[in-house]
């Protein structure tokens, strides 16, 4: 039995995996919150470059990787799939548990997936400077390291809570060549109204979306660039469940369930959406999304049109959403605080091709100092959330007696995230989940506009 199990260069995939091509239905259109009418690719065009924009409506089902992103994406693709024997042993199960090491890449996480590619397209496009919204700094980071790649100006808006929880996250960016303030900030009229009213707003992933977007359409040869949430950004993950697909091939294996933390739908949709279409096509898998019970989108929100920031700036999108006023509880998986899920992850989840649980911060990284201790890497707390749902996954199979293979996405490394350990080793964290009234009148602000049939 091997413990890695590696891909060639040249056994890379060489084209992205777009899911709408295998969908029942087709996803719902985005808004426009004035008229109710569907968004047209035109009126995205003041926010992201047009070769973009084709890819986030196409239903093609394969779309060609350039040589010039894959060219940088071999700097560190493809990934191991690790055999995680260690704590197989330790739970003393029978299932066989493996796990997409994305924690690999120059920034330490999947984003650059994506970020390579979107900075790619927008230099092709002729656009000088980028600005987008970082969390927990993953994204942040992940795009300064390709705008470095591809000699495009970067300026982050970081989340202010995560800001100061993760001051390594910014030096990062900064190394990389990118300038990283934290949300709300004073540089945009949106950061300054949050500001008067709470001149230590810890922010949220709306708002630095807010703030990202309203810099891009004032801004001289500028766009803007989403970490996860959107069609093509699900589409650049892809290459993860691809990979692993192949390998797990070369093992003789084919997952039981596919596991992935979800907050955007990012690293959960690249590593389960080639899976996905197996099951659409009659596979028999299961596939679960692991959530904060802090930022609940799919467990107990609501599938709804909601806007993608706290501004209303956006389109409305169809997604399972807890409302964009939602401001999160300071929980240390700052990628996974965002109000709303992403369309196409909903999608699946309203035609109820995956399972969706909600984890607490204090179980979750309990399950990340297992993983630390059974197989040497430190997750970032982000991906806790999947290994705790792996975790009883694995002692599921343990009481039923079956020999279960399960395939989880290792999303990052935690090593910048270690202030969040230290904080539980000392006993300070704490759960929270939101509470069924504040999701119910965040989400009261959308029943004027369209609803989803």
């Amino acid at each position: 039995m091997e413990r890695k199990i590696l891909l060639n260069e040249k056994d890379m995939p060489r084209a992205w995996y777009n899911i709408q091509a295998d969908l029942g239905t087709p996803l719902p259109p985005s808004l426009d919150p004035q008229t109710g009418e569907p968004v047209t690719p035109d009126m995205l065009e003041a926010i992201f470059p047009m070769n973009l924009i084709e890819q986030e409506v196409s239903t093609k089902r394969f779309i060609a990787i350039p040589d010039e992103v894959m060219e940088k994406l071999l700097m560190w693709r493809p990934t191991p799939l690790c055999r995680a024997t260690g704590l197989e042993r330790f739970l003393g199960t029978p299932a066989h548990i493996y796990y997409k090491n994305e924690g690999v890449s120059p920034p330490g996480s999947h984003k650059p997936n994506t970020a390579v590619a979107q900075a790619y397209y927008n230099k092709e496009a002729g656009i000088k400077r980028l600005t987008t919204e970082t969390g927990a700094g993953q994204w942040g980071s992940a795009l300064a390291f390709a705008c470095n790649q591809f000699g495009i100006e970067l300026k982050i808006y970081m989340v202010r809570v995560s800001f100061n929880q993760k001051p390594y996250r910014r030096v990062m960016m900064e190394t990389w060549g990118g300038r990283c303030v934290p949300s709300p900030s004073p540089d945009t009229s949106v950061g300054r109204k949050f500001l008067e009213g709470n001149p230590d707003h810890p922010g949220s992933l709306g708002m630095a979306i807010s703030e990202a977007i309203e810099d891009a359409v004032t801004s001289e040869n500028t766009k803007y660039s989403l970490g996860s949430v959107l069609n093509h950004v699900l589409l650049h993950q892809s290459v993860i469940g691809l990979e692993a697909q192949e390998q797990l091939e070369l093992a003789g294996e084919y997952p039981d369930v596919v596991i992935g933390c979800a907050g955007g739908g990012s690293n959960f949709a690249g590593i389960a959406f080639p899976f996905i279409r197996d099951k659409i096509h009659g596979k028999e898998v299961r596939v679960i999304a692991a959530e904060p019970t802090s930022c609940p989108t799919l467990t107990r929100g609501r599938y709804v049109y909601d806007f993608g920031d706290t501004a209303g700036m956006t389109p409305l999108l169809p997604m399972y959403s807890v409302g964009h006023g939602f401001v999160p509880a300071p929980i240390h998986a700052g990628g996974l605080r965002y109000h709303g899920m992403a369309p196409l992850v909903s999608k699946v989840f309203a035609d109820g091709l995956i399972e969706a649980r909600a984890y607490n911060q204090l179980e979750t990284f309990s399950a990340g100092v297992i993983f630390a201790r059974t197989e040497g890497f430190i997750p970032a707390p982000e991906t806790n959330h999947a290994i705790a749902c792996v975790i009883d996954e694995a002692k599921k199979a343990k009481e039923e007696g079956k020999e279960k293979v399960i395939l989880m996405n290792f999303s990052g490394h935690g090593i910048i995230d270690l202030p969040s350990y230290d904080a539980f080793m000392s006993g300070k964290l704490q759960d929270y989940a939101m509470p069924d009234n504040e999701i119910s009148e965040l989400l009261r602000s959308l029943e004027k506009y369209p609803k989803l049939k």
